[in-house]
């Protein structure tokens, strides 16, 4: 009788939280392979609002004007590009990569008061900033409709 263990379910509960815990609470999640089709790179973004405008700011280091696009369709703003790994170490091999390469997309929806015809967009220092420029009437104005 000396081979029996006694059973603690507690105990198994600590080991499966002891394994499963890389895998819910890592910060990053694996850069995708090159050969993953789709976009799984989403840079992260702030949008912010003052007086006159609102900006769109997405964080795209390594990412050159040419390979980013902004398009307005339909009420909807696309923001995409592509970072090329890069490949200026020759002789060199990595042992580690962290950094996403690849497409990417993100789309918001333009508020009510946003002017389409007014939006610029500048990139400085590996951030890309969208500027939306406000319609001059967005005091909102109401009107009742009367009922027949």
């Amino acid at each position: 009788m000396a081979g029996l263990i006694e059973w603690n379910p507690l105990r198994e509960i600590d080991e499966i939280a002891r394994r499963l815990s890389p895998l819910l609470f890592k910060e990053k999640s694996p850069p995708p392979s090159e050969s993953s089709t789709g976009s799984l790179w989403s840079p992260d973004t702030d949008i912010l609002e003052n007086e006159d405008a609102f900006l769109i700011k997405i964080e795209v280091p390594e990412v050159s004007k040419e390979a980013l696009r902004v398009v307005v369709e339909n009420g909807v703003i696309f923001l995409s590009g592509y970072r090329f790994r890069s490949s200026d170490q020759k002789g060199s091999r990595y042992h580690r990569t962290e950094r996403y390469c690849g497409d990417f997309t993100r789309s918001f929806s333009l508020p009510e008061n946003a002017d389409p015809s007014k939006i610029t967009a500048t990139l400085k220092d590996g951030v890309l900033t969208v500027r939306i420029g406000k319609r001059g009437d967005s005091q909102k104005t109401s009107l009742e409709v009367p009922v027949e």
